[in-house]
């Protein structure tokens, strides 16, 4: 069994940074994919960025491309989202998730955290 926990959420002025942490605890994690989600209220849940553990792919959806960055520490299973320029339009709930069972989806969630970004 994985746990996901996320770590570095808060209230921002547009424009601000932060940085997310999601830390993985349980059996040997060793996952195909790690995942940054957010869900803002009352739109679906979005994938904002990708990884794989390897480190060799990367993914942003196009509205946090140049201004998001995701990376890991293989050693620390955590998986980071540094979140630059925040807009408005970036609050939400974001959420880790692991593809863990190499299934192509992601099979292990964290309990979210918030992000608000103020204008």
């Amino acid at each position: 069994q994985v746990q996901l926990a996320e770590f570095g959420g808060g209230l921002v002025q547009a424009g601000g940074s932060l940085r997310l942490s999601c830390a993985a605890s349980g059996r040997t994690f060793s996952p195909y994919f790690m995942g940054w989600f957010r869900q803002a209220p009352g739109k679906e849940r979005e994938l904002v960025a990708a990884i794989s553990w390897s480190g060799g792919y990367t993914y942003y959806v196009d509205s946090v491309k140049g201004r998001f960055t995701i990376s890991r520490d293989n050693a620390k299973n955590t998986v980071y989202l540094q979140m630059n320029s925040l807009k408005p339009e970036d609050t939400a709930v974001y959420y880790c998730a692991a593809d863990v069972l190499g299934g192509g989806k992601y099979d292990s969630w964290g309990q979210g955290t918030q992000v608000t970004v103020s204008s």
